[in-house]
């Protein structure tokens, strides 16, 4: 049996057990330290953990330490690591099922723009950037929002970084989450563990989700911060464009079902 095989069968082989599904599934959408994962797939932690183990071995599933509990972690699925293996996995099987999974479905309805709201502390950088990108990449399609529980200034690094990725932020103001308090939003996403802390509640959301990255702004040193900044902008990137599109197909079902 050649590697290809092998490595199909051992991807395979972690996503055939029950939880580690669960838990795949469960942060394929938000990110989740290890007791809200247990409550979220209803499993012991102890099972969790043990799921967990196996699917960082498998390089599926990676951490990183809280900004406000400093003892525990967060955990995060790398969706470029999973579309990789599950793409490599179906076109072993067949070419056409690789194509499937990629195809575009076309746009036979009219429906309502999915709104999304970001949040994180002082809505100057993480947030600011993941509303810029995703108006972007929807073209609009979406509508992106963004504030915080301490709004100050978008941060020019911010702005600098977007510049490069050809997405431009400077029209964007920083706000206060009260502004958007019992507005509808499809998704309600904090982008930094303190927001993830004292998020209001939004009930006309349909979901509320959690990204666990770090602040670049909190880099002292200044050509760290740049690299920090563009590290942030790039997992953002990768986050907002699978969220793109489970947001569009979700519309879309939901419209046809209408």
């Amino acid at each position: 049996m050649d590697a290809t095989l092998n490595d199909a069968a051992a991807f395979f082989r972690v996503l055939g057990d029950a939880t580690r599904l669960a838990v795949v599934a469960r942060l394929a959408r938000s990110d989740e330290r290890l007791i809200g994962l247990s409550t979220a797939i209803k499993q012991p932690p102890e099972t969790v953990a043990a799921a967990l183990a196996d699917l960082q071995s498998a390089g599926l599933v990676a951490s990183r330490a809280s900004d406000v509990h400093p003892g525990e972690m967060y955990y995060h699925l790398d969706l470029e690591q999973m579309q990789k293996r599950y793409l490599t996995a179906g076109r072993l099987i067949h070419p056409a099922l690789a194509q499937a999974i990629t195809g575009v479905e076309e746009e036979t309805v009219q429906r309502a723009k999915p709104r999304v709201l970001f949040l994180c502390t002082h809505n100057s950088a993480r947030s600011q950037m993941a509303e810029g990108l995703l108006r972007a990449f929807s073209h609009g399609a979406i509508e992106a929002f963004s504030a915080g529980s301490q709004p100050g200034e978008v941060h020019p690094l911010a702005i600098e970084t977007m510049d490069g990725m050809s997405v431009d932020i400077r029209n964007q103001r920083s706000k206060h989450f009260n502004e958007f308090l019992g507005q509808h939003f499809d998704v309600v996403i904090t982008v930094c563990d303190r927001a993830r802390e004292t998020c209001p509640v939004f009930p006309e959301a349909k979901e509320t989700i959690h990204w666990s990255i770090p602040d670049p702004a909190a880099v002292e040193d200044e050509a760290e911060r740049r690299r920090a900044f563009h590290q942030a902008a790039t997992i953002l990137a990768t986050r907002i464009r699978y969220l793109q599109i489970l947001l569009e197909r979700e519309h879309r079902e939901q419209a046809v079902m209408q």
